[in-house]
């Protein structure tokens, strides 16, 4: 590992700029600093899905090296021009998609953010992953950013939400449907 912090603040972040790891400073709203602040975010979201009580080795297992990959990845957004996410590891994202939804009942109803702690907390985690995406493709528009990144975070989102899925039935509350007839039937 490179530098060790020993002091926290550094004041050089005062003026609204922030440094990247290249050693260039950019604002500190700038579409760079969203995206990569963003899969931060969606690192923390899925530390929280693990503190949820009962959730199975293997999805914890599963989740920490997702957890890993998603600082590789900030670490890619905040260097320009660096890799850091490959296909093997969407490729492994995809053999976990596909394991942990086979054994699923095939949705005909859209599901709510719900099914216990642990599911709800996924949810959650999916939808700050969506959002991460969203703001990666943004950052794609304005500079370079290799396809890797965006196809990471939106088969990351794919396993997250076949995970709640896995985790409200696993919770024994199972998934709570979008009742989208309820207007009329109330009418």
């Amino acid at each position: 590992m490179g530098n060790r912090l020993s002091k926290i603040y550094t004041r050089t972040g005062d003026d609204g700029s922030t440094g990247l790891g290249d050693g260039s400073r950019t604002g500190k709203d700038s579409a760079r600093v969203t995206a990569y602040g963003t899969v931060d975010e969606a690192n923390s979201a899925i530390g929280v899905v693990l503190a949820a009580p009962h959730v199975a080795d293997g999805i914890r297992d599963l989740l920490t090296t997702v957890q890993h990959q998603l600082f590789d990845l900030g670490g890619e957004l905040c260097i320009p021009g660096h890799a850091a996410i490959h296909g093997e590891d969407i490729d492994a994202l995809e053999r976990e998609l596909d394991r942990y939804n086979a054994d699923l009942p095939p949705l005909k109803d859209f599901i709510l953010p719900a099914g216990g702690e642990a599911a709800a907390r996924c949810h959650l985690a999916r939808t700050i992953v969506r959002r991460a995406e969203r703001e990666t493709v943004a950052l794609s528009r304005l500079e370079p950013v290799r396809g890797e990144a965006v196809r990471y975070l939106n088969r990351l989102s794919d396993l997250l939400f076949v995970l709640a899925r896995v985790l409200a039935r696993a919770d024994g509350h199972g998934e709570v449907l979008w009742q989208h007839e309820r207007r009329n039937a109330a009418r």
